[in-house]
């Protein structure tokens, strides 16, 4: 029986040694990387009024110590001025050159009235923005130093779904901590993040961490950490990091000019569902459905129509609408691109000459209040055409203006407001050429509504219900 045990203790032992030495070892990256990496803090003048205090919403401590203290008179609460004051923040960094330059996040120094700059080595320098970008989250700053430590970057194409990473940054302000997990996901869309295809981990990123690297096993940064996914404010093993290859990119215009010029189409997509791919009669998902074309834009004057499928855009293949933006968005402003698509089943390939992205500026159609006069078509849609100052505010177009949505199209999104442009592929010109194509379709088939909604274009699935 003791032999047994014994010879079992032996298998047990060696089982945790081999686990052991296949963990990954991360002192050696932490000596070498970590005087590269920098603690920011951000000093920003606010209005009193604008004040929230910290931890009122779901933190506990914060919110025992006001049960126990009372909550603090803050300078204007009692109806006087309400004057000016310093508000401080604190993020990370991280140094890619040798005399200063330094990346980090946008939002971390975003409005900053002074951003310093703290060094391992406890050194403080006061740094300037060079530029920052908003739609990446990506920030150039520069100190006035020499002879810096700076970081070695890699590839995140590489990284692999599982692979050991790392961050170093400044999380609640406790400087160079170290935190690893692994590689969740790769090119991760998020919702108005449509130029950054985010490097997912379940490393343990906290308030304070944004803007600091993201390190493979060989020393190499592969992003920038940018965002948290947290009901508490802290960490839940869900963190997204900006590919350094996006952030690099956007890096070079920055140090450059100061700001960022991408290309600009001017159509809005949205991702192909299985329902949309069958009443198009495609027999794949794959693309990025055109949802609506600006009139004037580059993708009007290059010939592209709602209800297109792009499938390729200046030679790269478009599996999701996500694909898109990305690969519009490093196209230089002036040069013609080849973009493949499909329409009404058939192969194009149109040349466009792309566009700087502008400013957006749209305007919405109001709607009105249903009558109980009016009827309900067969799908559950009560109709309007649009008056012609509402078609003004469309450029002219003509469309149905959705005055409510009952059955098979409100358990399909569509609510009132809503604007019908097309069905399919066809355009909305008349109530009455509405409600003749409509009735071509027979009970189970699925229809593509193209609706209007707000400053947004979208296509809503609907499948024709059965006659009561």
């Amino acid at each position: 029986m003791r032999s047994w045990l014994a010879a079992m203790a032996v298998v047990l032992f060696s089982a945790v040694n081999v686990n052991a030495k296949d963990l990954p070892d991360f002192t050696e990256l932490a000596e070498k990387q970590g005087p590269a990496v920098v603690n920011i803090s951000i000093t920003q003048s606010m209005r009193a009024s604008n004040v929230q205090l910290p931890g009122m919403l779901g933190d506990e401590q914060m919110q025992e110590f006001f049960k126990r203290f009372g909550i603090p008179n803050l300078p204007g609460q009692n109806g006087g001025a309400q004057p000016e004051y310093k508000s401080q923040s604190l993020g990370s960094g991280f140094i890619i050159s040798h005399d200063g330059y330094i990346l980090t996040n946008a939002h971390v120094v975003s409005e900053a009235d002074e951003v310093i700059v703290k060094l391992s080595d406890k050194r403080e320098f006061k740094a300037k923005i060079i530029g920052a970008d908003k739609r990446t989250d990506v920030a150039l700053v520069k100190i006035e130093a020499t002879g810096l430590p700076k970081v070695v970057t890699g590839d995140p194409n590489k990284l692999k779904v599982g692979e050991w990473v790392a961050a170093i940054g400044s999380p609640f302000g406790l400087e160079n901590t170290m935190t690893a997990g692994i590689v969740s996901a790769k090119g991760r869309a998020l919702p108005q993040e449509n130029f950054v295809p985010f490097i997912q981990t379940d490393v343990a990123i906290n308030p304070g961490n944004s803007g600091g690297p993201l390190f493979n096993l060989a020393g190499e940064v592969v992003g920038i950490n940018s965002q948290i996914y947290s009901r508490s404010g802290g960490s839940m093993g869900l963190s997204f990091s900006i590919p350094i290859d996006v952030a690099l990119e956007v890096t070079n215009q920055l140090k450059a000019s100061g700001k960022v010029t991408r290309g600009w189409l001017g159509v809005v997509i949205q991702e192909l569902s299985k329902e949309l791919a069958e009443s198009f009669g495609m027999r794949n998902t794959n693309g990025a459905l055109v949802a609506g074309v600006e009139k004037g834009g580059p993708a009007d004057k290059g010939g592209l129509e709602a209800g297109d499928v792009i499938t390729k855009f200046d030679g790269k293949t478009i599996s999701s609408s996500s694909d898109l933006p990305r690969a519009v968005g490093v196209a230089k402003p002036g040069k013609a691109v080849p973009v493949e698509i499909l329409r009404k089943g058939n192969e194009k390939t149109l040349s466009v000459a792309i566009g700087e992205m502008p400013s957006d500026s749209s305007e919405s159609v109001q709607a009105s209040k249903p009558s109980a006069k009016q009827d309900v078509d067969r799908i559950g849609l009560i109709l309007k055409e649009l008056t012609p100052q509402q078609k003004k505010k469309l450029n002219g177009k003509s469309g149905l203006l959705v005055i409510d949505a009952q059955g098979a199209v409100a358990q399909a999104g569509i609510r009132r407001g809503d604007v019908v442009l097309g069905l399919n592929n066809t355009e909305v010109q008349s109530l009455e050429q509405f409600n003749k194509q409509l009735s071509s379709f027979g009970a189970g088939k699925t229809i593509a509504l193209l609706v209007l909604r707000g400053e947004n274009t979208l296509y809503v699935p609907v499948k024709i219900p059965a006659a009561k």
